[in-house]
């Protein structure tokens, strides 16, 4: 028979030292009352009489054994206070809470000022640049049994002051077409050499030269998709074509005139009392021109925006052609204005 081997007992463990709670660990967490349970007995509701009662009145600083219990308790509780006959909410208090004081309104306090509402059609009204444009210069051009005259000064403005005496204020759009500058030059100038180009695209595809009054037209269009945005232009479209000689007046708010004649500008009274007295249909070509001449001479004499030199165009059934420059100078000597004042003022 083996005998097992007796080992000798050993003597019990020591007990150790409970280990000191360390500074970065957490103290056990209690589970408190459920936030439905607190914000009821916040609340202070009139709760009935309730036999047992479900929790003791100091429950919401005891905790709750589990989550659980705390909902039911407060399920329960909720529902007996919604059936109670005498459910009513406490009025509201008189003063503020301390924990939140209520500073009031400051003394300064005032509504916003109210606006006046806007006068009938400004609401539906482009609002422009502000700019207002003078048409500082003097043109005309006006229509005769043998086409089309038309003359120009050359002086530009900027405000009172004179900027230049030389301006170029007839646009050359094809050797049929003409087209005169008044108001802003960048403005006369850009559209009118953008109508020669369409002009032209217009002619490579039909095989033909646009008519007058397609080129008016043309032109009207486009600078009416910019009306109220500032433009400024005052233009003569002058030309022939198979129907003959035509003069259309064409401006910056989409304007388009047919006539006998025009004359546009600061200058353009004093031109207009010019053609009235000499214009008639059995002029000549050079009795024509020298009417438009004087014409602008006489509104660069008593027009401080008109002046520099003056140019006269005639457009007949071959095309344009310039037929003089002269300065205002020399038709002073020319016409000899002196003696005109003096004639009439003895009549």
């Amino acid at each position: 028979m083996r005998m097992r081997a007796q080992l000798p007992a050993l003597p019990p463990h020591p007990a150790l030292p409970p280990h000191p709670p360390s500074p970065h660990q957490h103290p056990p967490r209690m589970r408190s009352a459920s936030p439905l349970v607190i914000a009821l007995l916040r609340m202070r509701l009139p709760l009935p009489a309730l036999s047992p009662p479900l929790f003791p009145p100091c429950a919401c600083a005891l905790p709750f054994s589990s989550p659980s219990a705390s909902i039911l308790a407060a399920k329960m509780a909720l529902s007996s206070v919604l059936r109670s006959s005498g459910f009513s909410l406490p009025p509201p208090p008189s003063s503020p809470s301390p924990s939140l004081p209520f500073l009031g309104f400051p003394d300064s306090f005032s509504p916003p000022p109210l606006l006046p509402p806007p006068p009938d059609g400004s609401s539906t009204a482009l609002p422009g640049p502000g700019l207002r444009l003078l048409h500082g210069t003097t043109t005309l051009a006006f229509k005769f049994a043998h086409g089309v005259v038309v003359a120009v000064d050359s002086r530009a403005t900027a405000g009172s002051y004179i900027d230049s005496q030389t301006v170029q204020k007839v646009i050359e759009i094809n050797p049929y077409l003409l087209g005169t500058m008044a108001g802003g030059a960048a403005d006369c100038s850009f559209w009118e050499r953008l109508l020669a180009r369409q002009c032209r695209v217009y002619e490579l595809r039909n095989k033909e030269p646009i008519s007058v009054a397609a080129a008016s037209k043309l032109l009207a269009n486009m600078v009416y998709q910019y009306k109220g945005m500032g433009l400024s232009m005052g233009t003569m479209i002058c030309g022939w074509d198979k129907r003959g000689p035509g003069l259309y007046y064409v401006d910056s708010e989409g304007t388009r005139v047919p006539g006998e004649a025009f004359a546009v500008g600061s200058g353009s009274t004093y031109a207009y009392g010019v053609l009235d007295r000499g214009l008639s249909p059995d002029l000549g070509v050079e009795e024509a021109c020298d009417l438009a001449r004087r014409a602008i001479y006489q509104a660069a004499r008593r027009d401080a925006y008109s002046g520099g030199r003056v140019t006269v165009y005639h457009v007949g059934s071959g095309g344009w052609r310039r037929v003089s420059i002269n300065n205002v100078a020399e038709l002073q000597e020319r016409y000899g204005g002196g003696e005109e004042e003096e004639k009439g003022g003895k009549a």
